[in-house]
């Protein structure tokens, strides 16, 4: 069986197997020749030209068999890469280790006195719980004066339900001062220390002094700006700032407002007539409620930031295998005839 390669004419003899490119110029290899010219047979001593004759002007056709194909130049495209069998999934008999050592870094004895002097995690929510419990007594006992103080438009109250009305606001107004001053000077101190232990673990010292520090968060009105921007720059050198954005802002928008709702609380206080009494009543309510809030949302920062360590990473990483790629042997395209066999004609 006889093909003829469009390019370089070369006819080729490939037994009885049709085939598709030419070995010499990787050209389309035309449709066999049935039966083949005996001029090109394997037998003949000439042999075929190395150029196609020049067509002429009446020439006849092709003969049956012979058709014009459009192929694209260059050599046949690349066989597809057979996929490297992944074998059988590993399984192991015991847990690996490889992947949960921890290395406990050394304790460093230099300037932990800071990190010492702290207050521990369950001493600032006991101040924190018992804040917030004093305002929600505070706010229960100032809802029950409004009360009374419906009850008494009608008629009179006994002087020592009055009395004790009048006295347990006072006393419990008082106590609610001195939570929030002790809660104050617990947390401003945790923060000193914790931003002390996260610069001391990144080999800095803190750029805020501790008497910028105690001032900023205990002097009214200032705090309000310079307390939150403390804590933020604790999450920037901590790196976690992306989780603790949102509830970093909402503890400060509460804060504002209950700030505000209890300075107007204050300034509404000196009022002598029975309504401006009741109005400042509801509003001393709404303000405790704010303020339990507040010490609620700043309940939630603290354990955000309790809940990771100084000394443990944010990300965990994991030592793997890396393996080598071996570079991809070329595949050689399938040869048209056997070795030690000269498949021209």
């Amino acid at each position: 069986m006889i093909q003829v390669c469009s390019q370089c004419g070369t006819r080729w003899n490939v037994r009885d197997r049709q085939r598709s490119w030419c070995p010499r110029c990787n050209g389309a290899l035309m449709a066999p020749v049935n039966p083949p010219d005996p001029r090109w047979s394997p037998g003949a001593t000439s042999h075929p030209p190395s150029r196609p004759p020049a067509p002429q002007r009446g020439a006849p056709r092709l003969p049956s068999g012979f058709r014009w194909i459009a192929v694209r130049p260059g050599p046949p495209p690349p066989a597809r890469r057979r996929r490297r069998p992944l074998g059988p999934t590993p399984r192991y008999t015991y847990i690996p280790r490889w992947g949960l050592a921890d290395h406990v870094m050394p304790v460093a004895t230099g300037d932990d006195g800071a990190v010492k002097k702290g207050p521990a995690a369950v001493t600032v929510r006991a101040a924190l719980l018992s804040a917030v419990t004093i305002f929600g007594l505070a706010a229960a006992i100032h809802i029950v004066r409004y009360v009374l103080l419906l009850i008494n438009r009608t008629s009179l109250l006994p002087p020592l339900v009055a009395g004790a009305a009048l006295w347990l606001g006072v006393l419990v107004s008082l106590a609610a001062i001195v939570a929030v001053i002790l809660t104050a000077v617990v947390t401003t101190s945790w923060l000193i220390a914790r931003r002390a232990a996260v610069y001391q673990h990144l080999g800095q010292d803190d750029p805020r002094p501790a008497w910028a520090l105690w001032a900023g968060c205990l002097v009214p009105v200032a705090n309000l700006v310079w307390a939150p921007v403390y804590l933020i720059e604790l999450a920037h050198a901590e790196q976690t700032q992306a989780r603790l954005r949102g509830p970093i802002a909402a503890w400060w928008i509460a804060w504002i407002l209950s700030t505000a709702v209890s300075i107007f609380s204050i300034a509404t206080s000196f009022t002598t007539k029975p309504q401006g009494i009741a109005d400042n009543t509801v509003t001393a309510i709404v303000a405790y409620l704010l303020g339990a809030g507040v010490l609620v949302l700043l309940w939630q920062v603290f354990d955000a930031f309790v809940r990771k360590p100084v000394e443990r990473p944010l990300h965990r990483w994991v030592m793997v295998g890396a393996e080598q790629p071996k570079p991809a042997a070329p595949e050689s395209p399938p040869a048209v005839e056997t070795d030690q066999q000269e498949p021209a004609a």
